[in-house]
């Protein structure tokens, strides 16, 4: 028998801790593989987290509510050694020695591979706080890896010198991404033929350098009311400071001529609900025109990383998504320029109506490059949204109103009704010059006031 470690998943590229909000299990309880364990809660996801192994649940070291960082060791799964090499990889297990337990500190100086060879029928002692981690080529643990890998993958990461920063390139075939055994072996034998390309780094920025926070004193008069921020506002607090430290933050603004575009829908709408089965808002066609201008304007679909910059080849575009609690998230519309609207409007009502029941899961929210967020949906013209951390850019579309403006006719000028919305580009101005910002933002209102009036749907 040996002892499976479950570590905090990293649940988005900006999230650094979570809240578990529910156990589905106990100690004692035998659990299947892919069984619910519990279940977390962030700034962007409800999620639950399922078990990568089989096994008893032996420990649990936090409670419902306990917010736990990414990484940390949650629970502990007494398993069966059997038909997986390298299974110990992840194990902690240490002889229990009175001697050693008077001795506490002889106990943290022993060397990994010390620890690794306790043997099994030797009582096994699990302290989260003396956890003694196994030295990997590939430093999983210790260098905060994006995601979880089991012991199987890690022992082939290391007899392959396969680097962490190559593991978290490989995409996973299983469950939330994870990457299986065909997904790394495939991996290596690319990486033989020369079809793999060098894998960028994670950043060494530290979680804690980014989510410092000054402390202001208010003063607080007769009759002022207190409230505690709840564990969404707080986290969504320090993500908004993060972003704000990180990127200097440049924003543009440019008024765009949407009457094609209001006349076709009012025209169109029953027609798609009856063909499709789904209604079509002004989102959808707003998400064809962003994915259309970014595949003009690739570095807007970028990621910082130190000194480096990541385009990315995918243009997977968040949408700005309220939640019956009142807070925003932003799922993720995979490969928008690649879909149509039709492929569009159905996945936005998707995400929606699961974001309004509190069913997204881990999955939609991750692998955002781009954000868009509907300041009209408040009523509001026009908005300075700050930037989804790691991406480049945010476009803020604001409230369509009638407007009188001057056309040219063949008989000269004409003060007439048109249709108009502003729309404001948020950028970071350590990747994107103003040039670069106000001409994409410029050519997505030239797609939308291109519209053709007498689409087909």
């Amino acid at each position: 028998m040996s002892e499976f470690k479950i570590q905090m998943p990293k649940l988005g590229e900006s999230v650094q801790e979570a809240t578990i909000t529910k156990w589905f299990v106990k100690e004692g309880d035998r659990i299947e593989e892919d069984q619910s364990l519990f279940e977390v809660a962030t700034d962007k996801v409800d999620s639950e987290i399922p078990s990568p192994v089989d096994g008893v649940v032996k420990k649990i070291f936090f409670e419902v509510n306990a917010l736990v960082p990414v990484g940390e060791i949650v629970a502990v799964i007494t398993t069966d050694d059997e038909g997986e090499p390298g299974k110990d990889i992840e194990i902690n297990t240490v002889k229990s020695d009175p001697e050693k337990e008077k001795e506490p500190e002889k106990e943290k100086e022993l060397a990994p591979a010390q620890s690794l060879t306790a043997k099994t029928e030797d009582k096994v002692v699990v302290e989260p706080s003396e956890v003694v981690e196994p030295k990997l080529l590939t430093d999983v643990n210790e260098t905060k890896a994006t995601r979880f890998y089991s012991p199987l993958v890690q022992s082939i990461a290391k007899s392959e010198q396969v680097n962490l920063g190559e593991l978290e390139s490989i995409k996973g075939s299983g469950l939330s991404g994870r990457v299986q055994k065909n997904d790394i072996l495939s991996f290596v034998e690319g990486r033989k033929k020369g079809n793999v390309a060098p894998a960028v780094q994670p950043s060494e920025v530290k979680p804690d350098e980014t989510q410092e926070r000054p402390k202001i004193t208010a003063s607080l008069g007769s009759g002022d009311q207190i409230i505690e921020m709840d564990r969404v506002r707080k986290i969504i607090a320090d993500h908004m400071v993060m972003s704000k430290k990180v990127s200097p933050h440049v924003t543009a603004v440019v008024e765009a001529d949407v009457t094609n575009i209001v006349l076709w829908r009012t025209r169109i709408k029953d027609n798609f609900n009856t063909k499709y089965g789904e209604k079509i808002t002004y989102m959808p066609i707003f998400t064809e025109a962003v994915a259309r201008a970014i595949t003009e304007f690739p570095l807007l679909n970028s990621s910082v990383d130190n000194y480096k910059i990541i385009i990315h080849k995918d243009v997977n575009i968040a949408i700005a998504v309220a939640k019956p609690d009142g807070n925003l998230v932003a799922p993720v519309i995979k490969n928008a320029e690649q879909k149509n609207l039709v492929g569009l409007t159905k996945n936005l009502n998707h995400l929606a109506e699961a974001a309004r029941k509190n069913k997204l899961t881990v999955e939609d929210y991750q692998g955002g490059t781009f954000t868009i967020t509907n300041f009209g949906s408040f009523r509001n013209l026009i908005g300075t949204p700050i930037i989804n951390q790691p991406q480049v850019a945010i476009l803020a579309t604001g409230s369509i109103e009638k407007k009188p403006a001057v056309m040219e006719t063949p008989t000269g000028d004409a003060i007439v009704v048109r249709h108009k919305m502003f729309l404001s580009l948020s950028y970071d101005h350590r990747v994107i010059d103003g040039a670069m910002g106000g001409a994409f933002l410029r050519r997505i209102a030239d797609i939308l006031e291109e519209f053709d009036g007498d689409r087909e749907v």
